[in-house]
């Protein structure tokens, strides 16, 4: 009798661990969470783990939450892919090519970058490859590759790659650095001197608001939208920059944000793309991993990843971070 009331007890415990939902057995750790300032435990309790989601991509990029189909679009960017997560089926091929719907190119990052949405509610897209501001003219329930041109040129002059992309008042805020052109800033196929931050007005008219930045990279707005942030990917300059705007969507005044260039030498990472939350913090990806600023500047803490972040989103709740980080997407329960 003994035996059976043992060999009882090993089927009862493998079926309760077999009963573990798949993601609890299947968790891998993404990094860690440095805690530098008792603010942070008001936004990402001490429990809070850097969970895998999905991997093997080559360069993720350009995270974006879709509440409305639960679900996460981010780019491979040398891929020339976009990919839709959910957390019943991971990560699947949403969208290709996202970024160069040309024949040739010499670009090793031919694909979109930067994901937003046009105030319909259609995909746009930064494309490095086609070096434009574009928008997907088919639903999200039937992804096509036919794009639309919100922005491809400056006083007729082809645009870098453009990068990152915000909407914010039907006004298209972008990055322009050189990552997509094959030879970066030294491409002869670049037409325009400086690497820009544009803003595309409702009627089709570009405006350059910053030409300073060497490598502008990520943008975000501030809640109010007063501010306006851009990362500098340069490792000699390796800032977060602050501008305030006036209603006219031009630039008032300007200073640094944060200042990470003693890093770069130490860290892997440089300051890429970021969100700013309902209360002002924002999560940036810089040297070491993602930063969390509160308005004011203060580090309140990093998630620290192997290999650099790229970029992050958050849920509409904001319940959920996540990060694109080189080959892998990170997610970070929140509070």
């Amino acid at each position: 009798m003994k035996y059976k009331h043992f060999a009882a007890i090993i089927v009862i415990a493998s079926l309760a661990f077999a009963c573990q939902p798949a993601k609890e057995k299947e968790r891998k750790s993404g990094g860690t969470i440095e805690r530098l300032d008792p603010e942070l435990d008001k936004i990402i309790t001490p429990q809070a783990t850097v969970d895998i989601v999905a991997e093997g991509f080559t360069w993720s990029e350009g995270p974006l939450w879709v509440e409305a189909k639960n679900m996460l679009l981010f780019s491979d960017v040398p891929e020339d892919k976009v990919y839709k997560w959910t957390e019943e089926k991971g990560a699947e091929v949403f969208l290709t090519p996202s970024g160069f719907t040309g024949e040739k190119t010499t670009s090793n990052e031919r694909g979109a970058n930067g994901l937003t949405f046009n105030p319909e509610g259609k995909l746009v897209l930064a494309q490095h490859g086609d070096r434009r501001i574009a928008v997907m003219n088919a639903s999200l329930d039937s992804p096509k590759a036919i794009y639309t041109s919100i922005a491809d040129h400056f006083e007729g002059k082809r645009f870098n790659s453009p990068n990152d992309v915000v909407l914010r008042n039907n006004h298209f805020y972008f990055t322009d650095p050189a990552y997509g052109l094959g030879k970066g800033t030294e491409d002869p196929e670049k037409e325009i001197a400086f690497q820009g931050v544009y803003c595309v007005f409702p009627d089709g008219r570009v405006n350059v608001l910053v030409d300073s930045i060497t490598r502008p990279n990520g943008i975000a707005f501030s809640p109010d939208g007063k501010y306006l942030f851009i990362a500098n990917s340069d490792p000699e300059k390796a800032k977060w920059y602050q501008y305030e705007l006036n209603d006219s969507s031009t630039v008032v005044s300007g200073k640094v944000f944060y200042d990470a260039t003693s890093l770069t030498s130490t860290e892997k990472g440089l300051p890429d793309g970021m969100k700013v939350d309902s209360k002002g913090n924002i999560y940036a990806s810089g040297p070491g991993g993602v930063w969390i600023f509160n308005s004011t500047g203060k580090v309140l803490g990093k998630i620290k990843v192997e290999g650099p972040a790229s970029n992050t989103a958050l849920s509409t709740d904001e319940k959920t971070l996540f990060i694109t980080n080189d080959g892998n997407l990170l997610r970070v329960k929140m509070r």
